[in-house]
């Protein structure tokens, strides 16, 4: 039986209503019995409902990585509020008493596990090992596709370079949206995308500086180049299948499935994960909605990200990522092609709560030299392609406070760095440490996120987590 904590339930849970709902089914004691098989790897129990008989709901362990949840009421959800209700009772301390598993309950199981043998009997045949790819005559029409609307790009961004970003106005908008709608016919959804980014900033930046269209534009020049000759290569090659190796292949518009990166050897088994920071934004660029966050490989230390893309048209279908307080440990970890902060998925996976070795390892992987970690940051940033806002964890062996209220903080060697806000990172949080007493900043593990301002020529840094022995301390929920 997996350890059960309520920040694991709620990532379960389809939304925050279904949250609420469970939670309040546990508090006002909806729950008539609560059982578990001899076991421990089956949770049952019955809730009060709206008619004259409860619901009988469960939730089965019996693939600790995979959990199943069954009820007899009526709703939609998965899991309902009373099979999460469950786990939170659990959480909360409730009696489990063993129990025989109810005969329904147990064929269903039964059938179940019939079920997964099956798979797993298919998934060992040599048949099943391999994915299913793309004839390479449509991978090889495809990248002809792809140089074809590079070309078209270009021609568009040279008109709008010749004539000057001060001479745009609503009809030449309304144009570029349509050229950025048409890229779409090409296979390129992230050089859309990034058309889509370059109107919005000049949208804002209407008779401004145009600093961050310029950036968007020397991002975009950069995109055409590398991404032709690596499509060119391709071709020339004789091999059009998309290059593990590569950021160009996302930057172009490949969408890497689970299995694609794992059969190319971006795996990692047993992997531990914890969240340092989270939040969501709305990317309208990408015309999704976005869920972020940064976690440490505990073994490694290496910051990674997750990404969840909700587009605007199935957002409701999707459950919203949340913020996550215990250790992910994911049977395989898989890795995109990346920088600094590389993107991960893990599928299979299980809780346990973070203990004061964890954090101790969290503090060990902090860099104590800030002109080592401007060096890595700097390196990364004068790639155009590259993450525009790393994120590093450093040791601060001092925080100090300027007159006008301004946070500076300091490594073992006195090297200092400011803090400040990121405009175009969504919420401030610099401010956030006014509310942290002053001896609590120092001699810590600090978690920032670094930008470089093209408006203003420095390079900004943000804090997003405070780490010590004792306690945590986001800024960035």
């Amino acid at each position: 039986m997996i350890e059960i904590t309520a920040s694991y339930a709620d990532s379960l849970a389809p939304n925050s209503a279904a949250i609420k709902n469970a939670l309040g089914l546990v508090q006002k004691n909806k729950f008539t019995s609560f059982h578990r098989s001899e076991a421990g790897d089956l949770l049952f129990g019955e809730c009060q409902g709206s008619g004259s008989t409860g619901y009988l709901a469960s939730a089965d362990f019996t693939q600790p990585d995979k959990p199943v949840f069954r009820c007899t009421c009526p709703s939609r959800q998965f899991p309902c509020k009373h099979a999460l209700g469950l786990l939170y009772a659990l959480d909360q301390g409730k009696t489990f008493v063993v129990a025989p598993v109810p005969e329904d309950l147990a064929s269903k199981r039964e059938k179940a596990e019939k079920r997964e043998e099956k798979r797993q009997q298919k998934g060992a045949s040599p048949a099943g090992e391999k994915p299913k790819k793309s004839s390479k005559a449509a991978l090889t029409k495809k990248v002809a596709a792809q140089l074809q609307g590079l070309e078209l790009l270009e021609k568009l961004l040279l008109e709008l370079v010749r004539a000057g970003l001060g001479t745009v106005n609503d009809k030449t908008l309304k144009n570029l949206n349509a050229q950025a709608k048409e890229l779409g016919n090409y296979y390129l959804t992230g050089p859309q995308a990034e058309l889509r980014r370059l109107i919005l900033l000049m949208q804002e930046e209407a008779g401004g500086g145009f600093a961050y269209s310029m950036e968007q534009l020397t991002m975009l020049h950069a995109l055409i180049r590398k991404g032709r000759s690596h499509l060119k290569s391709k071709l020339e090659s004789g091999s059009p299948e998309p290059d593990p190796g590569s950021e160009l292949e996302e930057l172009l518009g490949h969408s890497w499935q689970f299995a694609e990166l794992k059969r190319h050897g971006m795996a990692v088994e047993g992997a531990e994960l914890l969240q340092l920071a989270f939040t969501g934004y709305d990317d309208r660029a990408r015309q999704e909605y976005v869920d972020l966050g940064y976690w440490v490989q505990l073994d490694t230390g290496k910051i990674h990200r997750t990404l969840q893309y909700r587009p605007y048209k199935a957002a409701r279908h999707i459950r919203e990522e949340d913020s996550f307080m215990d250790v992910v440990q994911a049977r395989e970890l898989v890795l995109y092609p990346g920088g600094l902060n590389p993107r991960v998925r893990y599928d299979e996976w299980q809780p346990r709560r973070p203990d004061g070795g964890d954090w101790e390892a969290v503090a060990r992987s902090a860099h104590r030299s800030y002109v080592d970690v401007l060096k890595l940051v700097r390196n990364q940033l004068k790639n155009p392609l590259a993450d525009r806002m790393p994120v590093m964890l450093l040791h601060v062996a001092e925080t100090l406070v300027t007159e006008g209220d301004e946070y500076i903080i300091r490594d073992e060697r006195g090297n200092m760095l400011p803090l400040s806000d990121i405009s175009d990172a969504g919420p401030g949080t610099a401010d956030l440490l006014s509310c942290v007493r002053r001896n609590r900043l120092q001699n810590i593990a600090l978690l920032a996120r670094f930008r470089h301002l093209p408006g203003e020529g420095r390079l900004a840094v943000q804090p997003l987590t405070v780490i010590r022995e004792d306690e945590r301390i986001r800024l960035l929920y």
